[in-house]
């Protein structure tokens, strides 16, 4: 899978001889064609990052947490979702830092959050062009850079508002960074590397700690000094890890628990038990809010954990296309390296990417927590440079060693015959694409084994059959990456975005899945809680009724619905702070039309989100009795929250975070917000106080009885609303009221 006149030839290879290590081209050397090759990839992943991408629906979680950050440079610090500060997301804040000072620069809006992030995505690819470029030469680099692009998870992520865009990209220039200090011997590229970690690790924690150990460990058998050396180098390294890692976590522990908002997706509202519970084992084992398994909870976005998980319906599609022969390319490699020294660059690369990518699979295979698709998109540059740097070693092998022959044709047949597999999954989805992948890598193959040995002109030949098993490896992958800007496939946007068409039952399934878009699948029996996206009443959800990812109740949806979508309509709701919706309202107080916003929708706010929401109406009457007040309403999830602070600009509360299980929210921190008349409304009800599989703790029971019995219901006609909400007695405890939300008035007279 590379270019078969590479100007840089190494040395004929062969499991038998010991060849001397490869060192880097000349910068004087390099073809003419490289560089137009790497700028024309990078223009086409520019093309399917930003294409469309005001129609794209983004995680109003993370866009309203980054407008927050806007609002207030305390938010922006601590990761807060609402700029009173009172409950973080339950990610460190380094991403959204980054989307947040390039919003305080240009303005609050889609593109003004995205730029940063589709400049971060095509850094990598440079990265990852320029690291493999040093150990394999220019065609192995230009493969790679290639097939990071396409990567249809890849596209649909980088298109999103999600960390996961910033993670791999510090990940990628750790390894690219420990590569040279493999190859130099030198501390400081090596401290770099730790340093990169670190900061992956404050985007999303523990995930950016996968590849580490496979960094280290190739550092330490392959780096020029000795092993003395090479010990205290890695000591020195991790000291620069621990620094770059741990100076959040404690600086917020620094600040008084009363002076900094509850940390989202804790236990006790520390960011210590967010790195080990929830962002940690959490998502390993399951538990800490991460669901039980995976088969259910949470794991389900991705289907059941197993060591086939990524090849599943699912997953497939997504990341799976080039695992088999970046794992041939791998083990071949290695066996072509056997007898090279200690401190070969070429086995030394083969080694960390081999390992990123074997840590990463196992890891997400494995996972018993949550484990959303759009995770796997820290495979691809494992994938990327074992497909490019793998595939120009079995090709030079193929064409200078009999016993090699057949091993370059086995596995781009392998890769051919695992694409028509998945294209056929997709069921009626461009069926012409399935047999061309076929025929095309079919006569590549022929004109390899033709024209292995061909010189002067027939040369040529041997380069153009070279060219077409490479088009025919990433003919699938492209288009379903070209599916999400172009509209005609890819799964949710925003909460859980993915590529190409439906082909699984999981949560995560595209459009028309069980579970996803329209889709009528994805039952799960979840006790009354709520997930991502939609109000779930009774327990039960499915495709029709919003409990799941893009259900027709709420949450975010391609068609629109009653939930967000990504034309940014909605059936209700208020407008945007940059933009404008359907009858609702901007910050600065305006009425405004129809459009989009960041948050992908224009809101729907009437259960358009866990644990209930607002129609655009009682978010207006709200606004007018705010009464000076710092947060405008207090809801039970982070989903309502952050829709209600897209559509009106003002702070509002989530009491028990995403999963539903932040014990942010007390009767005593209620009544000394209501007494220091910082918070007059609370929202209880919707499917349950606190929703999410935390849902309905001591806590939020006490919390709703106590709101219950002290405060006053606002009833329907005092605003002229039409909400799902409910204007029942407050003394009514029956299971019909649990089911629906009300609005209550409180007042510091109220407290006793």
């Amino acid at each position: 899978m590379t270019s078969a006149t590479d100007p840089h030839p190494h040395p004929t290879v062969t499991a038998d001889a010991t060849p001397p290590a490869p060192h880097p081209a000349p910068p004087d050397r390099a073809p003419r064609w490289s560089l137009p090759a790497l700028i024309a990839v990078l223009i086409l992943a520019a093309v399917l990052y930003s294409w469309n991408l005001s129609g794209s629906g983004l995680n109003s979680f993370y866009s309203a947490a980054v407008l927050s950050g806007t609002q207030s440079w305390k938010a922006w610090f601590f990761g807060s979702l609402d700029a009173g500060n009172f409950l973080t997301v339950d990610k460190p804040p380094f991403a959204l830092m980054v989307m947040g000072l390039s919003c305080r620069v240009f303005g609050y809006g889609t593109w003004q959050m995205m730029l940063p992030m589709i400049l971060l995505a095509l850094a990598t690819i440079w990265i990852v062009h320029a690291s493999v470029k040093r150990v394999w030469g220019h065609g192995a680099a230009t493969v790679a850079a290639l097939v990071l692009a396409l990567t249809p998870i890849t596209v649909a992520i980088n298109r999103d508002n999600n960390p996961d865009t910033l993670l791999v990209l510090l990940m990628a220039g750790g390894a690219a960074l420990a590569l040279r200090a493999v190859h130099n011997g030198r501390l400081l590229p090596l401290v770099g590397s730790a340093v990169c970690f670190g900061l992956a690790f404050n985007t999303k924690m523990l995930q950016g700690y996968i590849a580490l150990p496979a960094v280290f460990a190739v550092y330490l058998y392959a780096a020029k000094p000795g092993l003395v050396k090479r010990i205290v180098n890695l000591l020195i390294a991790g000291v620069a890890l621990a620094v770059s890692s741990f100076w959040w976590a404690a600086a917020v522990s620094l600040v008084p628990a009363d002076d900094r908002p509850y940390i989202g997706g804790s236990t006790d509202g520390t960011a210590w038990d967010l790195i080990m519970g929830y962002n940690g084992l959490g998502r390993i084992l399951g538990g800490e809010g991460n669901g039980g398994g995976g088969g259910g909870g949470g794991g389900g976005f991705s289907g059941t954990a197993g060591i086939g998980r990524l090849f599943n319906d699912i997953l497939g599609g997504q990341i799976s296309w080039l695992i088999p022969f970046a794992a041939i390319a791998c083990a071949a490699g290695l066996l072509l390296r056997g007898r090279a020294p200690r401190t070969d660059l070429t086995r030394a690369a083969l080694l960390l990417w081999g390992g990123w990518t074997a840590l990463h699979y196992l890891t997400f295979a494995m996972a018993e927590g949550t484990m959303h698709p759009y995770y796997t998109t820290a495979l691809a540059p494992g994938i990327a440079a074992l497909c490019g740097g793998g595939g120009v070693m079995l090709l030079r092998a193929f064409r200078t060693d009999r016993r090699w022959a057949w091993v370059l044709p086995a596995g781009l047949a392998v890769t051919a015959v695992w694409a028509v597999v998945l294209l056929r999954r997709a069921s009626g989805w461009n069926t012409w694409l399935w047999p061309a992948v076929a025929v095309v890598m079919a006569l590549a193959i022929v004109g390899l084994l033709v024209f292995r040995s061909a010189t002067g002109l027939r040369v040529r030949l041997l380069a153009a059959s070279v060219t077409a098993a490479v088009v025919a490896a990433v003919a699938g992958p492209a288009a379903y990456a070209w599916s999400v800007p172009s509209g005609s496939g890819g799964g949710m946007g925003g909460t859980n975005p993915t590529a190409g068409p439906s082909t699984g039952s999981g949560f995560g399934g595209g459009p028309g899945g069980g579970g996803g878009p329209g889709g009528g699948g994805g039952r799960g029996d979840l006790g009354g809680g709520q997930l991502p996206g939609g109000t779930q009443q009774g327990g039960q959800a499915d495709g029709q009724n919003g409990g799941f990812p893009g259900g027709q109740q709420g949450g975010q949806m391609p068609d629109g619905g009653n939930g967000q979508a990504p034309d940014g309509a909605g059936e209700s709701g208020g407008a945007p702070p940059n933009g404008s919706g359907t009858g609702g309202t901007a910050p600065d107080g305006t009425d405004t039309g129809s459009g989009t916003r960041p948050g992908g929708a224009g809101g729907g706010f009437g259960g358009g989100g866990m644990g209930g929401g607002a129609s655009s109406e009682l978010v207006a009457y709200l606004k007018k009795h705010q009464d000076g007040a710092e947060w405008l309403l207090a809801v039970s999830s982070s989903q309502s929250a952050a829709q209600l602070i897209l559509s009106s600009g003002e702070p509002v509360i989530s009491m028990w975070g995403w999963s539903g299980s932040d014990k942010a929210m007390t009767v005593a921190r209620l009544k000394e917000l209501v007494k220091k008349g910082e918070l007059h409304y609370i929202q209880i009800g919707g499917g349950g106080m606190g929703g999410g599989p935390g849902g309905g703790s001591d806590v939020s029971t006490e919390v709703t009885e106590w709101v219950r019995k002290n405060g006053t219901a606002v009833k329907e006609s005092e605003y002229g609303g039409t909400a799902q909400s409910s204007s029942s007695s407050p003394s009514s405890s029956s299971s019909s009221e649990s089911n629906q939300s009300t609005v209550y008035r409180l007042d510091p007279s109220d407290v006793g």
